[in-house]
């Protein structure tokens, strides 16, 4: 086993917020001790180190980018220096990595080549969401994003809502922020009356909101989402008590 190691350490769901109220006190004192970062870009790397390191220190250490457009060479290119025994951290843009997150395929590759993989934990919208839901957490299932044209995302919609039905399992994904306000405006045309569904909007923000209702009861009430990411969860046939502080 190579003497490198890989840590994921958690981001905040919000670059506005302060890190040393949102992510664990350990987490500043660990990059301290990098030698290198991971993230999903140049920018946001620096951001984060930023946040718990001198301007000196910053310059200092090297940093490498991971994304969807990355390659399997370019995955080589990054366990290299963990294979010499170096320890780097690797980061998403908000929240966990490995979640709705390229990185998952760098801790694949390090796995495979015997490197030491330690998570940080930290905040993560999928988990918050589902906590707030009142959905069963003993089964549940993430789909990342769903398809964007209507065909495709009425037939995957309706594929998770039959899924829930026979599994009593809660369904979960995400949506890029723009496009929010259309895919709850969707859910509620194309989702069964007794379908649940939750939403939950710009979570640990101060601007934080989430509502868990039948699509029945979501056609009579007013919920606006600008362009802020949410996180949907829907559960089938479900009598749910449940507390709303969409207002």
């Amino acid at each position: 086993m190579s003497d490198g190691k890989l840590i994921l350490l958690p981001n905040l769901l919000d670059e506005t917020l302060d890190a040393f109220n949102f992510l664990p006190a350990g987490v500043g004192p660990l990059v301290g001790t990098l030698q290198g970062l991971i993230a999903e870009s140049e920018k946001a790397g620096r951001r984060y180190l930023r946040r718990f390191l001198t301007h000196d220190q910053m310059a200092a250490l090297p940093l490498q980018t991971l994304n969807e457009h990355s390659s399997p060479e370019q995955l080589q290119v990054l366990l290299a220096p963990l294979l010499r025994g170096e320890t780097w951290g690797l980061i998403s843009d908000a929240g966990l990595p490995c979640l709705a997150d390229p990185g998952a395929d760098l801790v694949g590759a390090a796995r495979k080549q015997k490197v030491s993989v330690q998570a940080v934990a930290g905040p993560s919208s999928i988990v918050m969401a589902l906590q707030l839901s009142g959905f069963s957490g003993q089964r549940f299932a993430f789909h990342g994003y769903l398809p964007r044209e209507p065909d495709l995302l009425e037939k995957r919609i309706v594929e998770l809502e039959k899924r829930s039905g026979m599994e009593h399992s809660s369904q979960i994904w995400i949506e890029a922020p723009y496009r929010s306000s259309k895919m709850l405006e969707f859910l509620k045309t194309k989702l069964q009356p007794s379908t649940h569904l939750c939403v939950a909007v710009q979570l640990t923000t101060p601007h934080e909101r989430s509502a868990s209702l039948s699509i029945s009861e979501w056609k009579k009430i007013s919920f606006p989402i600008e362009k802020e990411p949410a996180v949907f969860l829907i559960y089938k046939n479900q009598q749910l008590w449940v507390n709303n502080n969409f207002q």
